[in-house]
């Protein structure tokens, strides 16, 4: 059996990703291998987490290359993996003529090395730039399709299209907050400020026990209602799955933003983050090279923006469109909850939607959100002298957990846009489900009739 000996390091200075993308590779790389992790004891490490996964550690007291070359002689260790920052050239120089092993060495800044194996599994990697930095002989692996990503990702991702998962009780949107393990700036806090003075974004702050500041965080969670805090989370795949956005660095964790598709924003914290940093301002990618509170809440605001569901009046669909609403209109399990339960012709349709020009007493509205069509919400016998209105709502029928969205987007249109006071909806009594839905967002039954239940909400007594 082979013997491979990693040399990392974390800390509340160094942060966790070195230790976690190296157990990533030797999961992936060393399956039928030992494996030792060579490692110091620094404040705030996570050598415990190497071990949880399986693996033996072996306590170095310095960076020397000395103490490292003994470490492999003792073990006989045929390859040295080598992902430190204060490891150069010529300590991997060094390293080889004393023990004679297979230098594998992990880079993201594009640093000269000696080594056998050069990997570099950042998005941004180009392997031309390591031809005059690295021997003749070395093997270069760079770039996406050598991304150290855990399997939970890719499990993740093929679930989030069709298994929502709502993470509060209300739709709001979801973000990611990821400043690095360490956060040895402290930026959680500085985001979490101005992520406050948006009352629909709930934040969800992932960090680990190397975090220094994790008392101040655990402070601050416990008496906001829009912050969940986790620690040493074991499923951040599933959290970035069911995130409308993320705020990152550009780090390692970019690199698996990335491959889930999520949209973000990369605030720069470190100087080893440059080139990802530059990578994806070439991109067009929303990024901030230092942390600039104005910048950042400006970026958040348009990423909210772009997130939020978006209204179409009907009276602008595209043909497509309308013919896209009527089929779901006359679906079966839409048709059936309708006071008209038949089937609307085409030409109907396509007048209704003409007339709806010449009336200032009804607005129907296609709902999309990131893009995608959802379903429809509609406002009819407005008085805008009353300041009410009656509403109601259907989904894309092949859509699950979608009414929630529409109910959210109605209340918010009506009362924060139009400036109404009451909303009024009328339900078939056996329609359990939309019964239900309403009650949830607080409208009350005022009168029952034929089967027709008619219900409520006042703007004061609204629950989003």
């Amino acid at each position: 059996m082979r013997n491979i000996l990693i040399r990392a390091d974390s800390s509340s200075t160094i942060g966790t990703g070195h230790i976690m993308r190296d157990l990533v590779l030797a999961k992936r790389e060393f399956q039928d291998c030992r494996v030792l992790f060579a490692v110091r004891d620094l404040p705030g490490n996570i050598n415990d987490t190497i071990k949880k996964a399986g693996y033996e550690t072996v306590e170095l007291e310095s960076n020397g290359i000395e103490e490292l070359s003994a470490v492999v002689k003792e073990y006989d260790a045929d390859t040295v993996v080598i992902d430190h920052y204060e490891i150069d050239e010529a300590a991997e120089r060094k390293l080889k003529k004393l023990t004679g092993a297979t230098i594998f060495v992990l880079d993201d800044t594009y640093e000269k090395h000696y080594c056998d194996i050069l990997l570099n599994h950042n998005v941004y990697a180009d392997p031309k730039r390591y031809e005059s930095l690295v021997p003749k002989r070395c093997e270069i692996r760079c770039g996406r399709e050598f991304t150290l990503l855990r399997d939970e990702f890719a499990e993740a991702k093929k679930r989030k299209a069709y298994r929502p998962l709502p993470m509060t009780r209300h739709t709001k949107l979801q973000a990611l907050v990821a400043m690095g393990g360490a956060d040895h700036s402290n930026k959680n806090m500085e985001i979490l400020e101005i992520l406050e003075k948006f009352e629909d974004i709930h934040a969800h702050v992932v960090t680990t026990r190397a975090n220094r500041n994790i008392d101040e965080l655990k402070s601050y969670a416990a008496y906001k209602k829009n912050v969940t805090l986790h620690i040493d989370c074991n499923r951040v795949a599933e959290l970035m799955a069911h995130s409308d956005f993320a705020i990152v660095t550009p780090s390692v964790t970019l690199n698996e933003v990335i491959f889930m598709e999520l949209p973000f924003i990369a605030i720069q914290t470190a100087d080893n983050q440059k080139e990802m940093a530059d990578y994806l301002i070439s991109g067009g990618y929303p990024v901030l090279k230092k942390f600039d509170q104005y910048l950042l809440s400006n970026e958040i605001k348009a990423m909210a923006d772009s997130l939020r569901p978006m209204l179409i009046d009907f009276t602008k669909l595209t043909e497509n469109e309308k013919r896209v609403v009527l089929s779901w209109r006359n679906h079966p399990e839409v048709r059936k909850w309708m006071f008209n339960k038949n089937e609307i012709p085409l030409y109907e349709h396509l007048d209704f939607i003409e007339s709806l020009k010449k009336r200032a007493d009804r607005l129907y509205y296609l709902v999309k959100k990131r893009k995608e069509s959802i379903g429809v919400v509609d406002f009819t016998d407005i008085d805008y002298e009353k300041k009410r209105a009656h509403i109601g709502l259907y989904t894309d029928p092949s859509l699950k957990g979608t009414g929630k969205i529409l109910m959210e987007t109605i209340i918010r249109h009506a009362f924060e846009k139009m400036r109404l006071k009451t909303l009024i909806a009328e339900v078939l009594e056996e329609n359990k489900r939309a019964v239900a839905l309403y009650r949830k967002f607080g409208f009350k039954e005022i009168e029952k009739e034929r089967q027709v239940i008619r219900m409520e909400l006042k703007n004061e007594n609204r629950r989003i």
